[in-house]
């Protein structure tokens, strides 16, 4: 089966201009507009926007600006300068707003930035502290006080008195994390701050991450006559992690009670949070081969805790996926949770002691994102794959399992912000070849409201770009196996004509790339390469989500076996269709994409012909601990499923040409992957190309870096496929 995403481009090609490298990674030609930071106000007929520097209120139902609640002059008038705005947040009362500045990223979610507190009735701008910059500044639910992190340590503003005091002190680098998440915590359980108020703003509940034990990576940084060196944290596979353990700071004695959360220091806390109940601390417990997580109620009072709920699994139990869903009712007597058990994510209604009073969505699909409970009208709301696993879709369900609709009337990827009340949401939506569009939606009838943004100038300015659509279908391979699948043709296209193909690959677990969804920059390169004559084609293969687990954990032990194989058979099915030349097929990844790329080639020398992997993972060893235990173990207890797809362990088979680039900055894939596998292709006398980014991260942007990587990437492609 396929389907063909309709265009709008009705124009001829020879009216229409070329796309450049310059388009896509310096001027932003195909940038989309979105809307930022809105913040919905308690009454629930009021939300808030950050626009021009300008923090706005808006009403709901008209959209109308009706009053400018913070002025970028205010900074100048009290500082003698003007500061972007990075973020903010208003107090629960909404006297107050809580303005951050001058963002300094750390990792992938933690930034420093410099706040300030505005008090909205005395239009009084203060300085939140003189001590340095701060992480995760977090109003109280009183809006009486402010926490943050800074320098391993958790501080408290008072803001009636602006009085500032720290409430742990043993915070050192390297060593002990009050408040914050570790490198691996960050980067693998999706979360950097690592504290929380009580409902009742008493209570500050507290992470702390014991490192001393763990292994110092040393980066080198260049620019200096003497380079320095960036020393941090990471515990590499098999290697010892953080002992880490939870604290509650009670504020009107100034005692902490430290939580029992077990004795065994070989293990993770990958989720904690409040109940409804300010005495009740809800902690979620995963051991270390992270195939058992639990449910526990912590007493914030002793420290005392309960086992509520035990998920199991012959695999992996993804805690990033369903420790997001748990949501506590108001009643204080039951939460709702989600879970795989079925062989899809769905969700489940339990009662406070943990016991399951029923299954609340159910179907070979899976829910994406549970966003909360409609409690007056007991109606929850969720995305899920229902549709397609390609798309993402918004819907409402009653508690009862009964009147399920669908809210999103859009194809593609949709996901929404609702107000605290649920009596309204922001919808954002996007497909493949149609930008972002932004709408506000009354959530009881699904009434469109208003539309805040649809990049009108964008999709103007693309028709007068030479685009083809995706095209989206299933291929089987000749093992038998459904893959989903896009490709991108010239838009001259001729079906009598052989073309090169490229095939863009991803691959990792759970991870998704053929979704129906807008893509500012690769998509265009993919265009561009089409002017060039060339077929861009991508396929999700096994051990890729949104089909359920069957298909997602299959790759359980052997990550890049099974993978690779869908790839290379793929890549064989591509080249046996009469328009593409199987002379001339490469394949280009990124990160796990790198991992795959290189594996390809080397495994599937007889059927690619050029591969280019940017910032690969070539050994697992050298990875971290969370992700690779997740899907391999340690490598102690299975080592050839870490060497038996090592790309390093195959670099000797390379027939094709090999582009390989990583930054030298790069803290979560490190460079010596590049290192590693350079070594071993030396020996094995293969000649290759390669290039390194000085100081630069995973990500390798910044400046001139994007159009400097896509134009070498381009040029590799001409010159080799």
């Amino acid at each position: 089966m396929s389907f063909v995403l309709a265009g709008s481009y009705q124009e001829t090609v020879a009216q229409k201009k070329n796309i450049t490298l310059e388009d896509i990674w310096s001027k932003g030609t195909f940038a989309q507009k979105t809307v930022q930071s809105i913040n919905w106000m308690k009454d629930g007929a009021y939300y808030t926007a950050l626009e021009a520097n300008h923090i706005v209120k808006h009403q709901v139902v008209t959209g109308a600006a009706v009053e400018t609640l913070f002025d970028e002059s205010v900074m100048v008038e009290h500082f003698g300068a003007k500061f972007d705005i990075a973020d903010y947040v208003l107090s629960a009362d909404e006297q107050k707003i809580l303005i951050t500045t001058q963002p300094e990223a750390i990792y992938r979610r933690s930034t420093k930035v410099e706040s300030y507190v505005y008090d909205i009735a005395s239009k009084q701008l203060t300085k939140l502290s003189a001590g340095g910059k701060q992480l995760f500044p977090t109003f109280s639910p009183d809006g009486t006080k402010i926490a943050f992190v800074r320098q391993n340590n958790i501080y408290l503003v008072d803001l009636a008195t602006m009085t500032e005091r720290a409430i742990t002190t043993d915070g050192k680098w390297n060593n002990i994390i009050n408040g914050a998440a570790d490198w691996v915590y960050e980067e693998e359980f999706g979360f950097a701050k690592a504290f929380q108020w009580s409902p009742d703003s008493q209570k500050l509940a507290y992470y702390t991450f014991d490192e001393s034990k763990v292994p110092e990576y040393n980066m080198q940084m260049w620019g200096k006559l003497y380079p320095t060196d960036y020393r941090y944290k990471y515990p590499k596979a098999g290697e010892n992690n953080a002992v880490v353990s939870i604290s509650v700071f009670h504020l009107a004695t100034n005692q902490v009670t430290k939580v029992d959360v077990g004795a065994e220091p070989n293990k993770y806390i990958p989720r904690m949070r409040w109940t409804k109940d300010s005495n009740v601390l809800a902690v979620v417990r995963l051991n270390r081969t992270q195939n058992r997580m639990e449910l526990l109620h912590a007493d914030a009072l002793t420290g005392n805790t309960q086992t509520i709920l035990v998920e199991e699994s012959h695999t992996y139990v993804d805690v990033e996926n369903l420790g997001d869903d748990l949501k506590y009712l108001a009643d204080g007597k039951h939460f709702i949770m989600s879970s795989e058990k079925t062989g899809f994510k769905h969700l489940y209604l339990y009662d406070i002691q943990g016991h399951e009073i029923r299954q609340l969505t159910n179907g070979k699909w899976e829910v994406a994102t549970f966003y909360g409970i409609d409690e007056r009208t007991n109606t929850l709301y969720y995305t899920s794959t229902e549709i397609s696993p390609t798309e993402r879709h918004l819907y409402s369900l009653m508690l009862d399992g009964t009147n399920n609709r669908r809210l999103s009337p859009e194809r593609g990827m949709n996901s929404a912000n609702f107000s605290p009340d649920f009596q309204y949401f922001v919808l954002s939506n996007s497909s493949a070849n149609s930008p972002l569009r932004v709408s506000m939606y009354q959530a009881n009838t699904g009434q469109l409201i208003k539309v805040l943004e649809d990049n009108t100038e964008l999709r103007t300015r693309l028709q007068g770009f030479n685009t083809t659509i995706k095209e989206f279908t299933v291929i089987r391979t000749a093992d038998g196996i459904e893959l989903n699948t896009w490709m991108i043709k010239p838009n001259n296209f001729n079906p009598n004509q052989k073309y090169p193909l490229l095939m863009f690959v991803y691959g990792g677990p759970g991870s998704q790339q053929v979704l129906n969804q807008y893509d500012a920059g690769n998509f265009f390169w993919y265009q561009y390469l089409a002017q060039k004559g060339y077929i861009v084609a991508c396929v999700d293969n096994r051990g890729t989500g949104g089909r359920g687990t069957e298909f997602k954990k299959c790759t359980y032990l052997n990550l890049g076996k099974l993978e690779v194989n869908d790839q290379i058979q793929a890549a064989k099915y591509f080249g046996n269709l009469p328009y593409i030349d199987k002379t001339r097929i490469g394949i280009q990844g990124w990160s796990y994409g790198g991992f795959m790329a290189s594996n390809c080639l080397f495994q599937g020398a007889d059927v690619f012909k050029a591969a280019i992997a940017v910032a690969p993972v070539t050994n697992w060893r050298y990875y971290d601990t969370i992700y690779t235990e997740r899907f391999l173990r340690t490598p102690q207890e299975n080592p050839q499923g870490y060497d038996d797809n090592s790309p390093v362990t195959h670099a000797a088979k390379l027939k094709g040409n090999l582009l390989l680039v990583h930054g030298t900055g790069d803290d979560n894939v490190h460079f010596q992957n590049a290192v590693a596998l350079e070594d071993a292709l030396i020996k094995a006398n293969k000649q290759f190309q390669t290039f390194y980014y000085p100081n630069k991260n995973h990500g390798i942007s910044g400046g001139n870096t994007r159009l400097h990587l896509y134009t070498m990437m381009t040029n590799f492609l001409e010159k080799n496929l």
